[in-house]
């Protein structure tokens, strides 16, 4: 076992100092907003003048859509728990909250969603 690990770590070493020696290319960056004389029409053209209301919407769409895949994956890990519990009652409760809290947070990101769009168009 011992000589298994000196080789990974011997092979982690070689890996990271080849890493470093190898040359990075550069490359470079154009002016998106330059370009909106061209296309007026696009997003990124559109994005620069938007409202600071609609900057919020969409900072709170992505939080959403965040919330949404880590709710999906906590509903995906209690049930997995509650598949492997085998039984056990204290293992049962643990998944079942844990479903259960994933499900009540999906719940109340909605909600918090609904409430952010009523307000800045209310406004």
């Amino acid at each position: 076992m011992k000589k298994w690990k000196q080789f990974v770590m011997a092979f982690a070493l070689v890996v990271g100092l080849g890493a470093s020696v190898v040359p990075v290319s550069t490359a470079g960056a154009i002016n998106v907003f330059d370009q909106c004389s061209k296309n007026g029409g696009s997003s990124v053209c559109k994005a620069k003048n938007d409202s600071f209301g609609s900057m919020i919407k969409n900072v709170v769409s992505m939080l959403l859509y965040l919330l949404g895949a880590v709710s999906a994956l906590m509903i995906v890990i209690g049930g997995i728990r509650y598949a492997t519990s085998n039984g056990d009652a204290g293992a049962v409760k643990s998944a079942k909250d844990t479903i259960l809290y994933s499900i009540i947070g999906l719940v109340v990101a909605i909600l918090s969603f609904t409430i952010v769009n009523f307000v800045i168009s209310w406004f």
